[in-house]
């Protein structure tokens, strides 16, 4: 008769330990989790700021490593010199812009709602010079009276001023929000320049993941986010900055509202800044002004859209970059939940989804290929 052998004292007392052990590492991993919920809600309000201080303190980080190797035991000399720098090449450029670019739009507005700029009547226009097949196509559609597209077009326009207006006064009220969000980003980015480095390396400590996984995550991270913010943010510049000159050479009305607004569209890819200079050109050609429409279209085929296959390339250089279609995705998707801040946030929330899921792709092979090795091995012997 077989007797089983009752489990030993000590194997009972491990066994307890281990259960203790693994409560506190659930309740420790809840506790994380609520208090991380619970920041994150605490500084919502101040999303962009940081997200933005973070952008300013990656992309300005090679500068302030030069800046502290020159001043050695400053760093916060160098990170101050830095953030400096950042004030006087971005942050005032900036403002000085948007406060143009709000006199012109207000001026634009006027320009509009008093008929100087009669885009309906191009619209009315161009219908005119259709072919007698495209006029019907418009009639059967209930598009073919002038006067009541006319009459629908300069009302719709008019609405869509009205509410541009609207968000310029609303900014202007919100001019203390602005500035004390500006503090909050320059305040940040001088800590993020300074302790920048420490910071990332608590956060790297704190993953979850073996050393071989952290190092392949934070490298394809930051690759493809280098590349995302240097080949969209700087060439969106560089095409709304010579978009703008073009327009303002050529005498079109609301050059710095045009070059905005190219430098906007460029960050969507497959869209583009055509979507600015085209409409514009046919505008020129269907008011009679044909030189300016073909120095415009010659301008805008040959030197603006060829400023993203000239200058991307130089600036991204080896670092990754994603599909033109998860870029598009990502940033229109962005832009429709967070507005102006999601054109980084999508991408980067698409470039964490693509480097995890290389990783979780690699892994089993990664683990798969010593056992085929070791396999290989004792069939050889």
């Amino acid at each position: 008769m077989e007797h089983r052998r009752a489990p030993c004292r000590r194997c009972r007392v491990s066994d307890g330990v281990l259960h203790e052990i693994d409560l506190a590492r659930g309740a420790l991993l809840l506790l994380v989790v609520l208090a991380t919920l619970a920041f994150m809600w605490l500084v919502a309000p101040f999303a962009g700021a940081i997200l933005w201080a973070v952008i300013a303190a990656v992309l300005f980080d090679p500068l302030n490593t030069r800046l502290f190797r020159a001043m050695p035991r400053r760093r916060n000399g160098a990170a101050a010199a830095t953030l400096l720098i950042i004030i006087g090449m971005v942050v005032v450029p900036a403002m000085l812009l948007g406060a143009a670019l709000l006199r012109e739009a207000t001026a634009f507005y006027g320009r509009a709602r008093s008929g100087e700029i009669d885009v309906a009547g191009f619209f009315v226009s161009a219908q005119g010079h259709l072919p007698d097949w495209a006029r019907n196509w418009l009639k059967d559609v209930g598009l073919g009276d002038m006067d009541g597209l006319q009459t629908k077009l300069g009302q719709g326009f008019a609405d869509s001023f009205q509410s541009i207006a609207g968000q310029i006064v609303n900014i202007g009220q919100g001019a203390f929000g602005f500035f004390l969000a500006l503090g909050v980003m320059l305040y940040l980015t001088f800590f993020l320049l300074r302790d920048g480095h420490a910071l990332a390396a608590q956060i790297d400590r704190a993953i979850p993941l073996t050393l071989p996984q952290r190092v392949l995550l934070v490298a394809k991270f930051v690759s493809v986010i280098r590349a995302t913010i240097k080949g969209s943010l700087i060439v969106a510049v560089l095409q709304g900055m010579i978009g703008g000159l073009v327009f303002w050479a050529l005498g079109i009305p609301g050059a710095l509202l045009w070059g905005v607004a190219m430098g906007v569209f460029s960050l969507f890819p497959a869209i583009g800044t055509g979507l600015v200079w085209v409409p514009v050109t046919l505008y020129l050609i269907a008011t009679g002004a044909i030189w300016q429409a073909v120095a415009l279209g010659l301008c805008g085929f040959f030197i603006i859209s060829s400023i993203d296959n000239v200058v991307r390339p130089i600036l991204v250089g080896r670092d990754a970059r994603m599909p033109d279609y998860v870029v598009l995705i990502a940033t229109l998707g962005g832009f429709e939940l967070m507005g102006f801040n999601g054109f980084v946030i999508g991408p980067v929330i698409a470039a964490l989804f693509m480097a995890v899921w290389e990783i979780f792709a690699e892994g089993p092979r990664r683990a798969s290929a010593p056992a085929h090795r070791h396999a290989s091995r004792r069939s050889v012997e």
